[in-house]
């Protein structure tokens, strides 16, 4: 039986729950298998254990975007675009302020 990367991520998380890189590791995945609901909850818990320069936020606007939720979407970039900002990523936060404006 071949062990899937989103196992060999859970089977870390097991001994090291708080690893942000496994934490983001796993969305990637989860993002890959098209498992939305398990990608937005994974981003959740690694936005509350790292601070993230932005790009996690844009996944998990999409994210939301995705399950039909708009409002969580547009919370999601408004943080994206305040975490961009301060971090010096100003391309990325005008991408989110695009992305927001069409969710209008």
């Amino acid at each position: 039986m071949t062990t899937s990367r989103i196992d060999i991520f859970k089977q870390i998380l097991e001994s090291d729950p708080a690893n942000s890189a496994v934490l983001f590791g796993l969305a990637k995945e989860y993002e890959k298998a098209d498992a939305t609901s398990e990608m937005i909850e994974t981003l959740n818990r690694y936005l509350a254990a790292a601070d993230d320069q932005g790009n996690a936020y844009g996944m998990l606007a999409r994210a939301y975007e995705k399950a039909g939720n708009r409002d969580e979407a547009r919370a999601a970039y408004e943080r994206g675009i305040q975490a961009a900002d301060s971090h010096g990523h100003p391309g990325m936060a005008e991408e989110y302020r695009s992305e927001l404006a069409g969710l209008e």
